[in-house]
């Protein structure tokens, strides 16, 4: 980077609050507090998630087996293996046999050929990069069983080393035999060491065939919720206190062709009547385990307002031509059908079915976006598109808030998703995107953003990027609404990434938020209710001009109080005059916190999870009229009080 230009320092002297003397090369924010420019509401910062980087499976959601229900592959058990020990022998392959009332049509099927009680023979998943073991932890484990009229015995679950000489966890599931049967057991750990070199076996002394299908092994859940999310994860998430969830994503909403986009109806009840799909978007399968129900109880867990993607006829295949005309009225009515589903009563037809999964209360979704990134439509059929779906909607609910996820013309949506991925020198022009935003087009929704800097999770430049960003968003937030950065989540393992720059990392056993991810938090613990009118003259530069001080005022309008949010992205300290134009007098004391790094490429991993996090301490010199020095390379939030 650039050494900055230093500008003259002058020691500045207060009394009574009045400023005295200012050297007029200073850098000076002038804040206006009682102009407002527009209403911040409590979904200005939200999250964004789809099945990407393993978010889902491998990620948040409970499930601890890998392949469950054996589709992940077509020719074979893709992270499934024989174990034999003694002089058991046999064999495993894929089989089709019916299972009714299911959505279930794959099966690992154990042909035991010879059999020794000194021994054990069977079938081990090896999860998501490791199965984790926790000290004096519960796992709920659960499979489906068919077995040949030969086979009578128990079989043997257990979470152990992969060399199996040390067990971890372990249960007897006894008299499995005849036709497709659900069994479920729990395994405790005792005092161990928590570790993910590991798998899940299940093992017998029998000689016979036995047939497996679905098999689960579920940790304990955040709120308990069946089916549902990792703790850490959940309470990385909760600490940000976000707004709300748009889900399903993101190109896990489109998929590359029809077929496997994501199916909402699919992914409701039971996970046996669940049958997954091919997520081609990202290179893997899907359980559906994260299905529509469960996102919502995510949105329920962390008290966000749900944002709604329903699919619009466009894929990823961009040799693919969208779906018009009579063709996509199908679609209308699925996304109709799914809006009833979420906010219809228990007298509509999709409400009735939300009660009988044990949820008769309406979820009350106010936001519905309509497909994801239409821009990409080659063929120009988005307006046409976004219209049929616009009107279906307002017609039947004119209450809700309807997205376009490109620029229209046919129609004024009630806000636009516009999407940003930059690098940390574009995130400097990009803070001033929004000052002269024409103000008559429809409010935006930032979708999906991000500055790219970093792998797997960004660095502290990324993060410097990022909140630079923001400001312009706050300082505009007449016309800027709601914002989320993408993508929330990686799975830090060798394979697991297939984006970089992301916000939260984990593995099988620990969890870290990055650089960026303490910036949003920073943010959003501190944004008041409005934005205020800013000015700011004699702006620092570099000696290529490029700007090295950011900032944006919000207030809380309840109390007064305002709060300051500068970004130094230059190498040295800047120092600066902070005016206050306000009918109430701040205090001399207030909060001051901190995100800074030595160098801009540390980071945050799962060694050093905290590495770089906010540090808050007291402030004093405040008042209308103040100077304040911003350290190098710093995220500065100045929680100003008022009297």
């Amino acid at each position: 980077m650039k050494k900055a230009i230093c500008l003259s320092a002058i020691t500045l002297f207060l009394v009574g609050g009045n400023l005295l003397a200012q050297d007029t090369k200073k850098t000076v924010i002038t804040i206006n507090a009682n102009e407002k420019v527009g209403d911040i509401s409590q979904q200005f910062y939200g999250l964004m998630t789809e099945e990407i980087n393993y978010s889902y499976d491998g990620g948040l959601y409970g499930e601890l087996i890998r392949n469950r229900a054996f589709k992940d592959k077509v020719t074979e058990a893709e992270h499934w293996s024989l174990i034999k020990e003694g002089k058991n022998e046999g064999q495993i392959t894929l089989d089709s046999i019916e299972q009714k009332g299911t959505a279930l049509d794959r099966n690992l099927r154990l042909d035991i050929t010879s059999s020794d009680s000194k021994g054990r023979i069977g079938i081990a998943n090896d999860g998501f990069w490791g199965i984790p073991v926790w000290a004096n932890t519960k796992y709920t484990a659960s499979f489906y069983a068919k077995t040949s009229s030969d086979f009578k015995g128990e079989l043997s679950l257990a979470i152990e080393s992969n060399d199996g000489k040390t067990i971890f966890a372990k249960a007897q599931v006894i008299n499995v035999t005849g036709d497709w049967k659900k069994y479920t057991v729990t395994l405790n750990t005792g005092k161990v060491d928590t570790t993910s070199s590991t798998r899940f076996v299940i093992t017998t002394k029998n000689k016979g065939t036995v047939w497996f299908s679905l098999v689960s092994l579920f940790q304990p859940t955040y709120n308990n919720r069946p089916n549902g999310n990792r703790k850490d994860i959940m309470e990385l998430m909760a600490g940000m206190k976000p707004g709300f969830l748009r889900f399903p994503g993101g190109n896990y909403l489109q998929s590359n062709k029809i077929e496997t986009r994501f199916e909402w109806k699919k992914t409701l009840g039971d996970i046996s009547q669940r049958p997954t799909h091919d997520n081609n978007s990202w290179h893997y399968h899907s359980s559906d385990g994260m299905g529509l129900m469960e996102f919502l109880g995510w949105c329920e867990d962390l008290k966000m307002e749900p944002l709604l993607a329903v699919f619009d006829g466009l894929v990823l295949n961009r040799k693919a031509q969208p779906i018009t005309g009579d063709s996509l009225k199908i679609y209308i009515q699925e996304a109709l059908d799914e809006i009833e589903f979420v906010n219809g009563d228990v007298h509509t037809k999709w409400g009735a079915v939300r009660a009988k999964l044990g949820h008769p209360k309406p979820f009350s979704v106010k936001y519905i976006e309509v497909g994801n990134e239409d821009w990409f439509d080659k063929a120009k059929t988005w307006d046409a598109r976004f219209t049929m779906f616009y009107d279906a909607i307002k017609s039947k609910y004119p209450g809700l808030y309807v997205i376009s996820s490109a620029h229209v013309t046919t129609r004024m949506p009630d806000y636009e998703d516009i999407h940003h991925y930059f690098s940390f020198k574009k995130s400097l022009t990009l803070a001033h995107k929004y000052d002269n935003y024409i103000r008559t087009d429809a409010k935006v929704f930032e979708g999906e953003w991000a500055c790219r800097e970093g792998n797997p999770t960004t660095n502290f430049l990324g993060a410097l990027g990022d909140a630079a960003f923001l400001t312009g968003l706050e300082r505009n937030a007449d016309i800027v609404k709601m914002s989320c950065y993408a993508p929330l989540f990686v799975n830090v393992n060798p394979g697991g990434m297939q984006w970089k720059s992301n916000l939260i990392g984990y593995n099988a056993v620990s969890s870290y938020g990055s650089p960026s991810y303490y910036l949003q938090k920073m943010f959003s613990e501190n944004k008041g209710d409005v934005s205020v009118k800013t000015s700011i003259v004699n702006v620092p530069l570099a000696a290529d001009t490029t700007e090295q001080l950011f900032y944006s005022v919000t207030k809380d309008s309840k109390t007064g109080s305002l709060f300051l949010k500068v970004v130094n992205v230059s190498e040295i300290s800047q120092s600066a005059n902070i005016e206050i134009n306000s009918n109430s007098k701040i205090l001399a004391e207030g909060k001051v916190t901190i995100l800074t790094s030595e160098k801009v490429t540390d980071t945050n991993s799962l060694v050093e999870p905290k590495k770089i996090v906010p540090i808050t301490f007291n402030a004093k010199g405040l008042g209308n009229h103040f100077n304040y020095s911003f350290k190098p390379h710093s995220i500065t939030v100045l929680k100003l009080r008022a009297k």
